[in-house]
This record gives structure tokens, sequence and C-alpha cells, in this order.
């Protein structure tokens, strides 16, 4: 439902962002690296990348994904783009993006 109406967009990007940070630190606690106090998908990437050979990570789309969640500091920011709401498009790209690094790290971690 979150991608079919354009006033939860927001809501929608930043639950991606979650999955995706949620998926890299489950990377770091299967290959026991110490976890860190951040957000940030650019900087968890650069410490479990060795690990996620056979994923396609997309470095600009953890980038926007950082800017919806990292950002967004007060609640009326929640879950928005420099330029505002992310558009239906886009969330359906968050989504989509999220779900193959949950199905990639999932099966990677079985």
């Amino acid at each position: 439902m979150l991608l079919q109406v354009s006033h939860l967009t927001n809501i929608a990007a930043f639950h991606a962002q979650q999955c995706v940070e949620k998926c890299f630190k489950a990377v770091l606690e299967e290959f026991g690296i110490e976890p860190v106090k951040t957000h940030n998908l650019v900087r968890l990437f650069a410490l479990i990348s060795k690990y996620l050979d056979d994923v396609n990570i997309d470095e600009n789309m953890n980038t926007k994904l950082n800017e919806l969640y990292i950002d967004s500091r007060y609640p009326a920011d929640f879950g928005l783009l420099p330029d505002g709401k992310p558009s239906l498009k886009e969330a359906v790209e968050f989504f989509n993006y999220a779900s193959y690094i949950y199905e990639s790290v999932n099966s990677m971690l079985q």
C-alpha cells in the first residue's frame, strides 16, 4: 500500500533504508566484524564489501537512501530527499533495491 499512495512515499523510502541498513549490519554480525553505531549505508558497505562480491550494490542508491535517513534529523523531515518527498517511481526503486539486498543477504547467510 505504501507504494501506491503518493503521500506515503516518504514512509516507504524510509523503510527501504532501514531494510538495507539492517541487512548490512547482519553481514557485519555474520563475519564477526565489530558493529558500528551508524546509519550510513556507504560506511557500512565499505566494511562488508569484500563479503558481497556477488551482490550488485548500487552505491548511488546507498547515497540516496542515506539522504532519506541521515539528513532527516527532525520529525517533519522524516524520509525526505533534499527536494522533498520521493516520487512514487523513486519509492518503488528504493523498495526494489531494498528487496534485492534483503534477498541477496538472506541467501548468502543461509
